[in-house]
């Protein structure tokens, strides 16, 4: 059975074609019409659309054509429960790439770490409950705020991991921030590791930066996101 699964972020949208939990494809587009003019031909396939970007009833507009659609949003039931505090403010990205990581390791505890814009760490307990985790910058946000928070700063771009001394304003910053990064993830993955022995996912744009800089086991899974929307597809079109 084909599904899609649609990822709308803010600079592009991510679509998932997959044969039951197979991903058969992967298109990345530069906007939720590019995709929906790319997409014509699927409009009878169930589909999960889940964005940052756009509002629930604009996706629906937008996706008025497709005849079983689910717009992702709070109401969705979900196959593993939901120990947040505060759902209502939960990124559904957040809670996608977890339940992606469940269904890879189902009765395991797991951590997601997506590596992006903010360096987000989630936890899935052994029990199939999401509880929670930590946001921190990330990679570009770090350097702007050293920029705009500063005077004479700088604004530079990402390099490959510096060496930890710095000889120039530029590669402290460069130390600073990637150096810093790293320092992070080590830490607190594993603190995780200590508390709660999780099975560690790795996904985010900015994950190929700092993988082997990790010093624990981990999985790589860029598509993390896609494969929880696919999975909360497939619950519900069993329950229906």
């Amino acid at each position: 059975m084909e599904l899609l699964a649609i990822d709308i972020g803010n600079t592009s949208a991510k679509v998932g074609l997959f044969e039951n939990d197979t991903l058969k494809s992967f298109t990345r587009y530069s906007s939720v019409y590019e995709a929906l003019n790319s997409l014509q031909i699927c409009k009878d396939v169930p589909v999960i659309i889940a964005s940052v970007a756009q509002k629930e009833e604009e996706l629906t507009d937008i996706f008025k054509d497709f005849s079983q659609k689910i717009i992702f949003n709070q109401a969705t039931p979900i196959p593993i429960s939901n120990l947040y505090d505060s759902p209502q403010t939960l990124g559904y990205d957040r809670l996608a790439a977890c339940i992606g990581a469940n269904a890879r390791f189902p009765d395991r505890s797991t951590l997601v770490v997506d590596i992006g814009t903010a360096i987000k760490y989630d936890l899935v307990s052994a029990d199939n409950a999401f509880i929670g985790g930590i946001i921190s910058p990330g990679r570009q946000m770090r350097f702007q705020a050293l920029h705009t928070f500063t005077k004479k700063l700088p604004l530079l771009e990402a390099v490959d991991i510096p060496p930890l001394v710095g000889t120039s304003t530029e590669t402290c910053i460069q130390s600073g921030v990637l150096n810093g990064i790293v320092s992070e993830l080590n830490g607190i993955i594993g603190n995780y590791i200590e508390s709660y022995n999780p099975v560690v996912l790795l996904c985010g744009g900015d994950a190929t930066y700092f993988e082997t800089q990790i010093k624990y086991p981990t999985f790589a899974a860029p598509n993390l996101v896609l494969e929880g929307l696919i999975r909360i597809l497939r619950y519900n079109v069993a329950k229906a």
